[in-house]
């Protein structure tokens, strides 16, 4: 796969698992890319520019606007994100993944396997204590409870309305 987007010019990169499959042990998320699009993540904003690179079907049901973030196709109607910046002047961006966790995850899910992995499923792991606060605070199923830490989890491909 070669990657010609706004963030990434000429970058290449090859499968060497087939999609959806082969995934580390420790690493089992709840939803795919194509799931985590169709619900409303990071206010439609992410990945607007980079359908070459995923497959179409990605994008049939995806909340997207490529104009601005707009916290209202998050699924839950909310701002949970931090801007870009915030996250470069953390330390927490590969430079092969510039957007990010969600961009490693939808390559890794597509087959992708690289030497940011290790990382990259220690920080998803890393979010499961929202889920110790979701049961410790919220009735299970009430989606209104915490609808921050639900998008950030959702965001994460943890499913928060089971909770």
């Amino acid at each position: 796969m070669t990657v010609n987007d706004l963030m990434q010019q000429g970058y290449s990169y090859a499968y060497s698992e087939p999609p959806g499959e082969h995934f580390d042990p420790d690493f089992k998320p709840e939803l795919s890319p194509k799931q985590l699009l169709s619900m409303g993540v990071f206010g439609g904003k992410y990945m607007t520019d980079c359908r070459d690179e995923f497959p179409a079907d990605w994008f049939e049901k995806a909340k997207l606007n490529p104009e601005r973030h707009d916290k209202q196709l998050n699924f839950f109607g909310v701002n949970a994100s931090k801007p870009l910046s915030y996250w470069r002047d953390k330390g927490w961006l590969h430079e092969d993944d510039p957007r990010g966790w969600f961009q490693w995850y939808c390559r890794y899910y597509m087959g992708r396997r690289h030497e940011d992995d290790p990382r990259q499923i220690r920080r998803w792991r890393n979010m499961r204590r929202h889920i110790g606060q979701l049961k410790n605070n919220c009735t299970r199923g009430d989606l209104l409870c915490r609808p921050r830490q639900r998008q950030a989890l959702l965001h994460w491909a943890y499913d928060s309305r089971w909770m």
